[in-house]
């Protein structure tokens, strides 16, 4: 990889100088907490890259990959050599530039993958994973990152947050988040089971609202005692119309007792728990972030064989802006918002939703997401930002990723970010600290969150 691949003019080539080698600080993430902590060393390229990346998944099915080298028992091998068969051809797609980044920030190999360079290749990495005896913490390690945040649902144990906490040998911090997409959602099969399950973690026996509020407060204290900083919520819904605690409570009874609930009774219950988690995690000091605009499975049949996260998820309708200010408006009436950033999977609307994230404190339009972090879509929300709220406050680049070795998109990113404000230098359009802004928004912004008190 170039040392300038996609630093588009001279300043941008500067500016990346002041930020390439700032630590990262990854907000929002998949990877596993037990994988960190058994750190196992890696044998093979294909199970790095292709064991759980649904990113990639989808990019071999568009190439029309059959399923048995995608997600099926076919050899690792006969996947990467598949991989590589789809994304040699793959011009303009983010796994293009991803794939070689971390050829070459991993793996010192610069040469272009293609199905000629795929099997020489392939035993080149793998002489490198056994080499350099690469495990989960030393890719972490290695791509200079200082805290990774994971995603966990509200009855985890936490148990291997707190292991890597005591290990002093661990060079870097661990932490959850609070995702409480379980407990919202009332219409999925098996929601009472699941409630007991949560239940036992918080020792109160949930069988109302009341009772539920009690709970999730006892499992928040939990989470931010063991370095929690983020909450996430990443269902297909918003709540479109406001909803009373006796209307919330009569929906949650009927979902324990298994019954159906009727139209706008799981709007009511949703609106409700939406206000209510946003004045908790203004108290415990938490920021609040809002995955919106996704539509999860829409594959039937994938899901159905195979089950969720398997690359069948796609872009959903945008959230009104009048139902995202009203929730908003009313946790701000109530308690005032927490630190709060939306990201929409439908960029479509990300300039009113801006627009109404700046009329409140503390509101902030998140990175593009996704389908969307590709890199018209990054450059796309930098413009919005700047010409709608203040750049200078964006928190920048996250993975939202289950690889290890995706950390390259965060050097991705800041390519894309310098050629952005580089070009604005260049033009004449900026002439202030544009160094200031590149630090922030690759860096400080988000550490000042993940290391406050």
């Amino acid at each position: 990889m170039k040392e300038n691949y996609m630093l588009s003019c001279g300043e941008a080539k500067r500016l990346y100088g002041v930020v390439k080698d700032l630590p990262i600080y990854d907000y929002h993430c998949h990877l596993s907490p037990k994988d960190i902590w058994e750190d196992k060393p890696f044998t093979d390229i294909g199970e790095m890259w292709l064991g759980g990346d649904h990113y990639k998944w989808r990019l071999m099915r568009a190439a029309g990959i059959d399923e048995e080298l995608i997600t099926g028992n076919a050899g690792w091998k006969e996947k990467f050599l598949a991989y590589a068969e789809a994304v040699s051809l793959a011009a303009g797609n983010p796994l293009y530039h991803w794939t070689e980044m971390e050829l070459s920030m991993y793996f010192g190999i610069d040469t272009p993958l293609s199905p000629e360079t795929a099997e020489e290749i392939y035993e080149k990495a793998n002489a490198v994973i056994a080499e350099k005896k690469y495990s989960h913490r030393k890719l972490i390690e290695m791509s200079n990152v200082a805290l990774v945040a994971t995603t966990d649902d509200p009855a985890d144990t936490l148990e291997y947050h707190k292991l890597i906490a005591s290990d002093k040998t661990v060079g870097f911090k661990v932490v959850p988040s609070f995702r409480p997409d379980n407990l919202l959602r009332l219409d999925v099969k098996g929601y009472a089971d699941y409630v007991k399950k949560f239940s036992k973690a918080a020792g109160i026996e949930v069988k109302d609202l009341a009772s539920l509020d009690e709970a999730i407060e006892k499992r928040v204290a939990f989470f931010a005692e063991n370095g929690c900083r983020f909450t996430d919520v990443g269902i297909p819904f918003f709540p479109s119309r406001k909803g009373s605690d006796e209307e919330a409570n009569a929906a949650f009874t009927k979902a324990l007792n298994g019954e159906k609930l009727a139209d706008g009774e799981f709007d009511a219950f949703l609106y409700r728990m939406f206000v209510f988690l946003g004045g908790l995690y203004k108290k415990y000091g938490l920021s609040m972030q809002w995955h919106i605009a996704v539509r999860r499975n829409t594959n039937s049949l994938l899901f159905n064989a195979k089950g969720a996260d398997m690359g069948g998820d796609s872009v959903n309708d945008p959230v009104p802006t009048g139902d995202i200010a009203a929730v908003l408006d009313e946790i701000n009436t109530r308690t005032g918002l927490p630190k709060t950033i939306i990201y929409s999977l439908n960029p479509s609307g990300n300039d009113a939703l801006a627009s109404v994230a700046y009329s409140f404190p503390n509101v902030i339009l998140g990175t593009a997401w996704w389908f969307c972090d590709h890199k018209d879509g990054i450059k796309e929300v930098i413009r919005i930002i700047a010409r709608t709220g203040h750049i200078a406050g964006f928190l920048g680049m996250l993975t939202d990723s289950r690889s290890f070795l995706s950390y390259a998109r965060h050097d991705y990113f800041r390519r894309i970010f310098c050629s952005v404000l580089g070009e604005w230098v260049e033009s004449g359009e900026y002439s202030g600290n544009a160094d200031e802004i590149a630090r922030r928004v690759c860096c400080e912004n988000t550490k000042k969150l993940c290391e406050r008190s």
